[in-house]
């Protein structure tokens, strides 16, 4: 976006892109805070600022990116760390973040019980600051910035520090994240980003793209799709045995990973989500 394009035809900033926050008030999401992320590009997001500031609704130009559960968006259910009890409030979206003491399935040993995933999603984040971009000033760039804290008496104190930023003019999202032991003695500490996309960028054709080593998960119906032979780096149509309840996984030793979905290379062009 150059200055020439806007200059003298733009008086308020919000026209072009920005962040605007506020709360949900209908359905199961009421009463949760949001902050919508319109960069300019046809790319938009909505951050959930009471579920860790993950990202739920995304789209690029009318497409959206992301898979949406039946629950949509819930309010953050701190308690909802016991068994499987984390699919209750899990609305998909762009982006889940779990940890942060524990990831993966539901377990108990000697040192407690950890439900699925863990609570950092079911936390509600502090924001520090949101900064608006103005572009009479040449300032470009936006961002908001939250604690996120996942700690208990008696027990681990970690906080998770999160900016999500971009620049108006360029379809990327930034996501920086910092985990801090407030505590005075060491904790536990796993993360993983849940990424959901779907329909219409993954679609029957869309391409899977990596190099690198990749392994099936033993059992259920991973063998009949991840095996040599079948080109499961494509997506095929909706099958029969997708109805009902499971999941096929496979863990994939690559980066970077992309999904390329021939049909709509005229509308999405290259819209990026970085890591910093």
């Amino acid at each position: 976006m150059t200055q020439q394009s806007w200059t003298d035809k733009v008086s308020n900033p919000a026209q072009l892109g920005g962040i605007e926050t506020s709360i949900l008030d209908n359905g199961t999401g009421r009463g949760t805070r949001i902050a919508w992320i319109n960069t300019g590009t046809g790319l938009r997001y909505k951050v959930v600022i009471d579920r860790a500031m993950d990202i739920a609704d995304a789209f690029y130009n009318q497409h959206s990116l992301a898979w949406l559960s039946h629950t949509g968006i819930t309010p953050p259910q701190p308690f909802s760390d016991r068994g499987a009890d984390w699919l209750r409030t899990f609305g998909g979206g762009l982006l889940t973040t779990c940890g942060l003491s524990h990831v993966g399935g539901p377990e108990q040993d000697a040192f407690g019980e950890r439900g699925l995933h863990g609570q950092i999603s079911n936390c509600p984040a502090e924001i520090e600051s949101i900064i608006q971009p103005d572009p009479l000033i040449g300032r470009l760039e936006m961002s908001i910035t939250g604690r996120i804290k996942e700690t208990k008496l008696f027990g681990p104190s970690l906080e998770l520090r999160r900016t999500i930023s971009g620049t108006l003019g360029q379809p990327f999202i930034r996501i920086h994240d910092e985990v801090i032991n407030r505590a005075n003695t060491p904790a536990p500490h796993m993360l993983l980003y849940h990424f959901n996309f779907g329909w219409p960028l993954v679609d029957e054709g869309t391409d899977i793209i990596w190099q690198g080593n990749w392994q099936a998960r033993d059992g259920g119906i991973n063998a009949d799709i991840f095996h040599e032979g079948n080109d499961f780096r494509k997506c095929p149509a909706p099958l029969t045995t997708h109805s009902g309840t499971g999941e096929a996984v496979a863990s994939i030793d690559a980066t970077p990973i992309a999904l390329a979905n021939a049909r709509l290379a005229y509308t999405m062009r290259n819209w990026v989500l970085q890591w910093l």
